[in-house]
């Protein structure tokens, strides 16, 4: 069971990069959503955004500070959550990490991929 985060790296502000998050070796039901999360040094954990994978329901959400700029999407195929990310600001320079969660609103980690490092600065 491995969720492999990738994608981030040094940006300009205003710039863009997409995150990726795949999945592996979880059988179906395992999970229900797909959340990143991001952690800046000296602050708290926080919860960036929450796909639910549910092929019938695609539940999304946003911290408020993020909503407007990143949009997450999903790819079940591929098993593959991104979040792509615009209009960065320094204020989201960050280690980005993508969770499974039990519950839809990504409230409960079932399990913890590794992070990628954002870097926003000119």
């Amino acid at each position: 069971v491995q969720l492999q985060a990738s994608g981030g790296g040094l940006v300009q502000p205003g710039g863009s990069l997409r995150l990726s998050c795949v999945a592996s070796g979880f059988a179906s039901l395992d999970y229900n959503a797909i959340g990143w999360f991001r952690q800046a040094p000296g602050k708290d954990r926080e919860k960036v955004s929450c796909i639910s994978i549910s092929s019938s329901d695609a539940r999304i959400s946003y911290a408020d500070s993020v909503k407007g700029r990143f949009t997450i999407s999903r790819d079940n195929a591929k098993n593959t959550v991104y979040l792509q990310m615009n209009s960065l600001k320094p204020e989201d320079m960050a280690v980005y990490t993508c969770a499974a969660t039990y519950d839809s609103q990504c409230r409960v980690v079932r399990r913890w991929g590794q992070g990628t490092q954002v870097t926003v600065s000119s």
